[in-house]
């Protein structure tokens, strides 16, 4: 049997080892709009393009970047509306955490829980693969870390991670321009100057979008004129 045949099967593996359905869903995250993320001495940021289909939908109602727990937020690459699913139950589970231990969850365990709930689409009959890789940014007693979620479950902890479709350009320029000692202000330039890379068009506060967390363990998305300012001071 070809690998063709093995396409419409989640749960069953191809001759040569490999679940054709979630090469595909990294397909859909490698059709989404590049996101990146970039961990600082003192914080991570993460950066997304928002660029809407019209004029005509209302750019305060779509969101790429959303807050898990107080100190924990995510972006994503792919299918907006899996995403939403993964953000529900993310918060779902750091509110279990925080009602058992009075503490924020940390941002590893967070990490561990979503992509154990993306494994178990990897691996049941009647479900489909999420179409989304995550990026997630937070800052614990560990200190700030960022992370990388793929469809298949698997996850890794990044210095400086890009996806999307322009991941590859991306992360070419985050290997030239990242220096270990970078401060939470220089990143967030750096992380402008990446999207600009491969960005069609004029780059505006409307069409970018950019959260941050800081020594102070809060995560949150930067307002438009916030971005406007640190867009005036990079050109």
């Amino acid at each position: 049997m070809s690998e063709s045949e093995y396409a419409f099967s989640l749960t069953t593996f191809s001759p040569s080892g490999k679940l054709v359905q979630i090469e595909h869903a990294l397909n859909a995250v490698g059709a989404g709009k590049t996101a990146l993320g970039i961990k600082a001495v003192n914080g991570v940021v993460v950066a997304t393009e928002k660029k809407l289909p019209t004029i005509l939908i209302d750019e305060d109602s779509f969101q790429k970047i959303a807050n898990i727990s107080d100190n924990i937020g995510a972006v994503y690459a792919g299918m907006g509306p899996d995403f939403r699913v993964l953000t529900r139950k993310g918060r779902k589970q750091a509110q279990q955490y925080f009602r058992t231990y009075k503490d924020p969850i940390p941002v590893a365990q967070q990490v561990r829980e979503t992509a154990s709930v993306m494994q178990e689409f990897t691996q049941s009959g009647g479900v489909r693969p999420f179409g989304v890789s995550l990026l997630m940014a937070g800052y614990d007693d560990e200190g700030p870390q960022l992370y990388q979620i793929d469809p298949s479950g698997s996850y890794w902890a990044w210095k400086a991670s890009a996806i999307g479709k322009n991941m590859i350009n991306a992360k070419t320029f985050l290997e030239k321009r990242y220096n270990p000692d970078i401060e939470l202000e220089d990143a967030i330039h750096t992380a402008i100057l990446t999207l600009k890379e491969g960005f069609e068009g004029q780059m505006t506060e409307y069409n970018i979008e950019i959260g941050i967390v800081a020594a102070d363990r809060k995560f949150r998305v930067l307002t438009p004129a916030e971005v406007k300012d640190y867009l005036g001071e990079v050109e």
